[in-house]
């Protein structure tokens, strides 16, 4: 699926019939996920229709033995020993905004 096609709304609904498809294949009611989460009902409904709260999404993840998939969602950012040498223990804390200077610059429409 080209998510970049999408919108945000529908990309929203869709992480949610996942998350739905995911807890009917554990054969697992929205009721008993949100006891053993220790969530409203009305949280899991809306993580399902695709207006969650990240916390929500975590908690039910965990649940559902599904964690893991985090790293899929968004992979863990690895650094080469070469930048980590020129970084000398350095941890980038915010961007420079360089990307944004250089754009207005370049484009006069900016």
């Amino acid at each position: 699926m080209d998510f970049y096609t999408l919108s945000d709304k529908y990309i929203e609904k869709e992480l949610g019939h996942r998350i739905k498809a995911l807890r009917l294949g554990k054969n697992i009611t929205q009721k008993e996920l949100a006891e053993a989460t220790t969530l409203s009902l009305n949280s899991i409904k809306s993580l399902e229709s695709g207006r969650g709260k990240l916390s929500t999404l975590i908690a039910v993840l965990r649940e559902l033995g599904a964690l893991d998939h985090l790293d899929n969602f968004i992979p863990e950012i690895s650094i080469s020993p070469m930048q980590l040498a020129k970084m000398q223990g350095h941890v980038r804390k915010r961007a420079s905004g360089e990307r944004l200077k250089a754009r207005v610059k370049d484009d006069p429409e900016w």
